[in-house]
């Protein structure tokens, strides 16, 4: 009978109290009551059982209280940081990753660094053989001095040239001065020749015309002559048959002397007139000898105008000559400027057998060994130096509030005992689809929206890390929790 009035007296609907299925204190007092009201069984057994204890009703309620003022407490900080935080699991650590490689063909000598080293910027890690580069830098320089000695030849005969071309120039110059003078000297020769023939062809007219009259006065004379003797002989023959005195004898005679003498000097002006004439036609001839002298004089003179004219131009063809030696100067300083470009590059290549760090860090990769053929541009190891950030892809639903500068709580998997400090750099302007090798083609029929992934650049505080530097590397798993505004 204990038994069944221990387990709740199932006959008269009492429920039982186990308190630990009461969740509200309603309920509490709504069992208590209809226990205080159930009816009182009387044990049939003379001995009485004791009555069960009860719990402590005040416990249990302030219990419930402080675990509900718990969770209301943890659900409201737990809304307060989720309105103030971002966060995302899909985070990795980046650093820059410096590739060294060749930059030209060649065989590897020396290796001068080992794997995980630590180098610094300029240090040098592989040597190549240097013997073909050197080759080349040797026949670099002698073809630069070969240039050169071919410029010093082209300025050499520039100013042999320039010299030569201005004697010739300044004589041909002269002989055309000349020339052109000879012209006209003899021109004025043939003018004056052409000048000179009327007057000698009008003395040979004034010639021509004294001859008649000069004959005509040897005809008088000769009559006069004539009567003169005949008037002699008759004067004569009176005195001696005495009819006429001597003295008219003397006076016929004086006269016929007269008239012999009279002809005597017409003949002689016949002469001269022929004389004249004679003359005077030499003088034609002299004068048209003097005018096909002058005009030959004019035709040398041209030709030699002519021929100077030749040497002036052979002499203006020596100044082009002097240009033609001006542009192979200019050529061959060219051809300097080419072969020390030249020197330079073969300089440059000799210097590249020489590997060196581009940065300090330590050595990641390396697959080169003494002996290895290389190509340019083959890797040969990897320098990873300690500038690292953290890349978080967010979803574009959580880039509302996010602004560059605010404050990101760090944590990586390596160190999960460890929190870090950063603070938000920048945005991608994309999402890493669209930097996918194929983007996403939206316009197609079976169209599926998804949320995309922003990368965000994290830069770590310095301070934060510090002791972490070299522990911390890229490609580390991180989550992230960005503290918005």
């Amino acid at each position: 009978m204990a038994a069944n009035t221990l387990n709740g007296r199932k006959d008269n609907k009492t429920p039982v109290l186990e308190p630990e299925l009461l969740t509200d204190s309603e309920t509490l007092e709504a069992v208590t009551t209809e226990t205080a009201q159930a009816p009182v069984v009387t044990p049939n057994t003379e001995k009485e059982v004791p009555p069960k204890r009860k719990k402590p009703i005040g416990l249990i309620l302030a219990g419930l209280g402080v675990g509900a003022i718990a969770a209301g407490a943890f659900g409201y900080n737990y809304w307060q940081y989720s309105s103030t935080h971002q966060e995302t699991d899909n985070a990795t650590v980046v650093g820059n990753i410096h590739q060294v490689s060749s930059r030209i063909p060649g065989t590897v000598t020396q290796v001068l660094v080992d794997d995980n080293q630590l180098v610094q910027p300029g240090q040098l890690l592989v040597k190549l053989d240097p013997r073909d580069y050197e080759s080349k830098v040797q026949q670099a320089q002698a073809a630069l001095e070969n240039a050169r000695g071919q410029a010093q030849a082209a300025q050499a005969n520039i100013a042999l040239a320039s010299q030569t071309t201005t004697g010739k120039t300044t004589q041909a110059q002269g002989d055309v001065s000349n020339a052109v003078a000879a012209i006209s000297t003899a021109q004025a020769a043939v003018q004056e020749a052409q000048a000179g023939i009327p007057a000698a062809q009008a003395e040979v007219k004034l010639a021509q015309a004294g001859i008649p009259a000069a004959q005509a006065q040897v005809a008088q004379a000769n009559a006069n002559l004539e009567k003169a003797q005949a008037d002699y002989n008759r004067y004569n023959e009176l005195y001696r048959s005495g009819a006429i005195a001597r003295q008219q004898l003397d006076t016929a005679k004086a006269a016929y002397d007269v008239a012999v003498a009279q002809k005597n000097a017409a003949v002689q002006g016949v002469e001269q007139a022929q004389a004249r004439l004679a003359s005077a036609k030499v003088g034609v001839a002299k004068a048209q000898s003097q005018l096909a002298q002058a005009q030959e004089n004019v035709i040398s003179a041209q030709a030699k105008l002519a021929a100077s004219k030749g040497g002036l131009q052979q002499a203006t063809a020596g100044g082009q000559d002097t240009t033609a030696k001006r542009s192979q100067y200019e050529a061959a300083k060219a051809a300097i400027a080419q072969s020390e470009a030249s020197l330079k590059d073969a300089q440059l290549q000799l210097s590249y057998v020489n590997i060196t760090a581009p940065s300090a860090g330590r050595i990641g990769r390396k697959n080169v060994e003494v002996g290895n053929r290389v190509a340019a541009g083959t890797p040969l190891m990897a320098i990873v130096d300690n500038q690292n950030w953290v890349v978080a892809n967010f979803k574009e639903t959580q880039l509302e509030n996010m602004r560059p500068g605010e404050l990101v709580e760090i944590k990586l998997d390596a160190f999960p005992h460890h929190s870090f400090v950063g603070r938000v750099d920048s945005i991608s302007p994309a999402s890493g689809a669209q930097f996918a090798l194929l983007p996403p083609d939206n316009a197609t029929g079976n169209f599926t929206k998804i949320v995309q992934r922003i990368p965000v650049k994290i830069v770590f505080d310095q301070k934060s890390i510090q002791g972490y530097e070299s522990r911390i590397t890229p490609g580390m798993s991180a989550e992230v929790a960005v503290e918005v505004k």
